[in-house]
């Protein structure tokens, strides 16, 4: 006889938390499954772990940086070990957290993988569960490449678990984890090599920040290699060595992460027997309201391969349970003109439209308003890292459709700039709002 509830969420992770506990909100009895531990890749290796290593490298440039503001400053490294002690305590009792969340709520917490039976029954080691409504909120892992000697590499995972820097690290791939990661260890003193598949990365985002990391990183003294195809990696007498297809020898290397995507945890759930259809790639299929090919069977989160970022897949959690506990008919997550940003050195901060994205869309209606200095932080110091900005308008109004940061404070101004696109905005809503001043952020709200 299976347990009976009203909903069953598979996956203990950001987005399948926030759903769990928001149907919770409104009297609905709900499991949730997860194997490992919660807070899913988020909490425990990502997004939190990572921005911890994040301040702890900025704290290693801010210290370069009292020398030039009169400080008698001596960097001798950083404890690395006793660092992740406390790195990995903090983790552990956000896990304690998410799981006295779930008992405050009465939702019943299932340790183990979940396979489905039919398409209202799950089973956990024996264990079977049923309910009218299941989210499938598993997330993703990391992609490692099919090529000779792949196994002698590390993936994003295995980073937080590294007991010690290593020296040399090469990292290949183009995307928000390399740039993170490849910044962090070069401002923590290792020796870093970033290798890309093309001339750029982060290819994504507008072309000023692509232009401008690559700029932050060269001036860090990151090894930007460039259209650089991974062939092999061998062990040779002082490392790890890359060879990549155009025959060129990358190293040697004390440590290599692959950091090349992230592939779908969909294999072992057993879809096809509650007749979920995914992508190729092993994606789950949605509609915008989350629904996939089963009615009553939803998806969210980097399962989804939509938007694979924390905040959407809580905010799509929410909402999912608003509308089909809550009563709110029209509730689902609007997937433009989110914001994000890119924890490099300096970080990056983007919301809505790139300029080419917006000519594309827009034609000769866009126009474009842009600026490039040296903020007033690094107005004394040695060290002269370029601010960026950039505002996307279309149309007669000259509405924003897009705002691209990069410099010191980008991850935490956007915010609020975000919320203004959202609302429509224009670019005379930016020129009639006061500056304040001295800051980064007032130069949005005086381009010319």
């Amino acid at each position: 006889m299976a347990e009976q509830f009203d909903l069953i969420v598979i996956g203990g992770g950001s987005g399948g938390l926030a759903a769990a506990q928001r149907a919770a909100e409104y009297g609905t009895r709900v499991a949730v499954i997860e194997s490992a531990a919660l807070g899913g890749t988020c909490v425990n290796v990502g997004c939190v772990p990572k921005k911890l290593v994040y301040n702890a490298a900025s704290l290693a440039h801010l210290m370069h940086d009292a020398r030039d503001y009169g400080f008698d400053v001596t960097v001798k490294g950083q404890d690395w070990a006793g660092f992740k002690a406390k790195r990995d305590a903090y983790i552990q009792r956000l896990n304690g957290i998410y799981a006295a969340n779930l008992a405050r709520r009465n939702i019943t917490h299932v340790v183990g993988r979940a396979r489905f039976k039919d398409p209202h029954t799950v089973v956990v080691d024996g264990r079977r569960l049923s309910a009218p409504h299941l989210i499938i909120a598993t997330g993703g892992r990391p992609q490692w490449p099919d090529l000779p000697g792949s196994e002698l590499g590390l993936v994003s995972d295995d980073f937080f678990a590294l007991e010690e820097r290593p020296r040399r690290v090469a990292l290949v791939g183009a995307g928000y984890i390399a740039v993170e990661l490849a910044g962090a260890l070069r401002a923590l003193g290792s020796e870093v090599t970033l290798l890309a598949r093309h001339a750029r990365v982060l290819r994504h985002l507008d072309e000023s920040l692509q232009e401008g990391v690559l700029e932050a990183m060269a001036a860090d003294g990151v090894n930007f290699v460039g259209n650089a195809v991974p062939a092999r990696l061998e062990r040779v007498a002082d490392g790890l060595r890359l060879s990549t297809e155009d025959g060129r020898h990358h190293g040697p290397f004390d440590a290599l992460f692959w950091v090349i995507g992230r592939v779908p945890e969909t294999a072992d759930l057993g879809l096809d027997a509650a007749g979920v259809q995914t992508d190729k790639a092993g994606f789950i299929t949605t509609d915008a309201w989350q629904v996939t090919t089963v009615p009553h069977i939803y998806a969210l989160g980097d399962v989804t391969g939509r938007a694979a970022l924390t905040p959407v897949a809580i905010a799509a959690g929410r909402r999912l349970s608003d509308r089909v506990f809550g009563g709110m008919k029209d509730r689902c997550l609007d997937y433009s003109n989110i914001p994000t940003v890119i924890f490099s050195h300096p970080p990056i901060g983007t919301c809505g439209l790139s300029e080419r994205e917006a000519r594309e869309k827009f034609g000769d209606e866009v126009k474009v308003y842009s600026s490039t200095f040296v903020p007033l932080w690094n107005g004394m110091t040695t060290h002269k890292p370029k601010m960026r900005m950039k505002l996307v308008t279309a149309g007669a109004a000259q509405r924003v459709v897009g705002c691209h940061i990069m410099g010191p404070g980008a991850d935490e101004m956007l915010q609020g700039f975000a919320v203004a696109i959202r609302m429509g905005a224009t670019k005379r809503d930016f020129d009639d709002t006061v500056a304040i001043h001295p800051t980064a952020a007032e130069e949005l709200v005086t381009l010319r």
